[in-house]
């Protein structure tokens, strides 16, 4: 099924109307797994055209986000990845892990951006970053595309290779997210160190519940992001 390519026109806006120059593309990757860390990449691609077949990383097959991210790593103007471990999301919450991950990233790019465009309608950054949140901003604007890709492909990279010791629960297929033989290990092994303690998934694991760690960062004043799935899916 064809896509509309993604455009600089939220680019184009902000530089029209706030003067920016350098503006990131910033998406994300794991928020809703149960192991492993949550990954932002913050991207800057100028206004050039982008490679071909450029989209949201969750349309393209395993193949051709593989290639991409290859073309995009030396493509665009500049990239950098930042993450939020379990330890962190189970201590201080997805929100400000999201937040913490982002701010890595964007601070690990060579030059400070004057904009960041941000996937989703929720703005996890804030202050004293200038942000235009888009939704579906990963399908529909070129910066935030390319960080849509990269961030899959190396956080699922980084998955297999935290998978090395633990073969049972499939990490280099399910890159931590819910799946049967990911549900089955967890049943008979419980949480590897890299699992999230605090995540819904631990209620249905009578044997293992015990190392569940309370949710006590949530102080009301952001609206979480929701990010947690149970043995329901």
């Amino acid at each position: 099924m064809p896509y509309e390519p993604p455009t600089h026109t939220v680019e184009r806006s902000l530089r029209a109307t706030t003067g920016a120059k350098v503006i990131a593309g910033v998406d994300e990757v794991g928020r809703g797994a149960w192991a492993g860390p949550v990954t932002v990449c913050a991207a800057v691609t100028g206004l050039r055209r982008p490679p071909a077949g450029l989209t949201d990383s969750k349309l393209l097959t395993l193949k051709r986000r593989t290639e991409l991210d290859e073309i995009l790593r030396a493509w665009v103007t500049a990239y950098a990845l930042g993450h939020a471990s379990p330890e962190e999301i189970d201590g201080m919450g997805m929100t400000a892990a999201l937040r913490l991950a982002a701010v890595r990233a964007l601070e690990a790019l060579p030059v400070r951006p004057d904009a960041v465009i941000l996937d989703g309608k929720h703005d996890y950054l804030g202050a004293p970053w200038r942000v235009r949140t888009v939704i579906k901003g990963d399908r529909s604007c070129v910066a935030v595309a390319a960080a849509s890709v990269i961030a899959k492909v190396q956080r699922d990279k980084m998955m297999a290779e935290l998978g090395a010791d633990h073969a049972d629960f499939g990490f280099a297929d399910n890159a931590g997210y819910p799946s049967p033989v990911h549900k089955a290990a967890l049943e008979e092994r419980g949480p590897t160190p890299h699992h999230r303690l605090s995540w819904a998934y631990l209620d249905a694991l009578p044997q293992w519940r015990h190392l569940k760690k309370a949710r006590t960062w949530a102080d009301g004043n952001v609206p979480e992001i929701e990010g947690q799935l149970g043995f329901d899916f």
